[in-house]
């Protein structure tokens, strides 16, 4: 039987458990734009805090790249955002075959607020057998091109 204990504390994030893939070890990355003081590593690598952020304003997009095509059964990832009232948009999509052809896994919007929502987790379930390229893009506002996009934390497995 396994066993979870559940917190009431609401200021709490839940954390993955799951083993998560090394991607350091397994993908190239390409971005769109970075800003130097939030690289791409501190939102894609365990034990990093504070997440990556683009250094020019508008739609971003985050390539992982596999060496070898992977087996992907969860996605997760973690968005915030405590300064600027902003409708978020993003999109995943894979390919199994270097970029040749997509597939769109989920598109979702999230309203950011400062004085509520300053946060959004997602964790999908999926069943992707040998995908050679995961795509997130990310539109940080879709009701002006003058915000920055940024993510948190983004864990496969």
């Amino acid at each position: 039987m396994r066993k979870r204990i559940i917190t009431t504390d609401k200021n709490k994030i839940a954390t993955p458990d799951d083993a998560w893939l090394d991607l350091e070890e397994i993908a190239e990355v390409e971005i769109s734009s970075e800003d130097i003081a939030y690289p791409i590593e501190f939102a894609l690598l365990p034990n990093q805090s504070s997440g990556w952020r683009a250094a020019e304003p508008g739609t971003q997009i985050i390539r992982l790249m596999f060496s070898n095509p992977q087996k992907l059964t969860r996605i997760w990832l973690s968005f915030a955002e405590s300064s600027t009232e902003r409708t978020q948009e993003f999109k995943i999509r894979y390919s199994s075959d270097n970029g040749e052809s997509f597939q769109e896994i989920v598109r979702q919007q999230w309203n950011f607020s400062p004085t509520g929502a300053t946060s959004e987790t997602e964790d999908y379930s999926v069943e992707l057998a040998a995908v050679t390229l995961l795509e997130l893009s990310i539109i940080p506002d879709i009701n002006s091109d003058k915000a920055f996009a940024s993510l948190a934390k983004l864990r496969l497995a």
